[in-house]
């Protein structure tokens, strides 16, 4: 229980997929110019983080990196079996978000179906592997990185609304007091180095 729980924090503040790995940076930054937005592709990716390191352990086990099929030389299709398991994930989201939470739906627009190439989907996959993590430290594991995700577009979101209101100087505005911002994040979530 206690590896579990320093896998969680350490996936989820100290080596925070967004801030310290630098994944996931393009819904990271599209999506978090509203909190409620923010949360609702955070809890999206959530989801899709955790069933997707879930079934790719499942693959992984069983199929890719099991001996007895073909020698156990099946982990060259690591990459392409993940992609297509997330792919499949994102699809069920979307559509179970367009059935039951259209406003979402709609204010996630373009960036619902780029959770299928987000970077940090596919990364918690192929780390659970390289780790060796077992199925259940995986589903820890891929929780934790979601997590942090979540806290990170979140927090990330309620500072540009706040920026929005303030008087930033002609040459910042926009994009580069958000790239500002970004950075003074990952540089406050560094001081969590020292925590494990």
């Amino acid at each position: 229980m206690q590896e579990l729980i320093l896998i969680a924090v350490g996936t989820a503040f100290v080596n925070n997929v967004v801030l310290s790995q630098f994944l996931g940076i393009c819904p990271f930054l599209g999506v978090s110019k509203n909190v409620k937005t923010a949360a609702g592709m955070g809890g999206a990716v959530v989801f899709v983080i955790t069933i997707a390191s879930f079934v790719t352990g499942l693959i992984y086990k069983y199929i890719l990196g099991n001996p007895n099929i073909m020698g156990g030389e099946l982990e060259y299709l690591n990459t392409i079996v993940f992609i297509l398991v997330i792919a499949a994930l994102v699809q069920f989201v979307e559509m179970f978000l367009k059935k039951s939470m259209q406003s979402l739906y709609n204010a996630l627009g373009v960036y619902l179906p780029l959770i299928t190439t987000n970077c940090a989907v596919l990364g918690v996959a192929l780390t659970n592997v390289e780790q060796g993590y077992g199925l259940l430290t995986g589903v820890v594991n891929g929780f934790a990185t979601a997590a942090g995700f979540l806290v990170a577009i979140v927090l990330m979101a309620g500072i540009r609304e706040k920026t929005e209101n303030n008087n930033v100087p002609e040459a910042f505005k926009g994009t580069p007091i958000v790239l500002v911002t970004a950075g003074l994040m990952a540089i406050a979530f560094y001081g969590f180095s020292g925590l494990i």
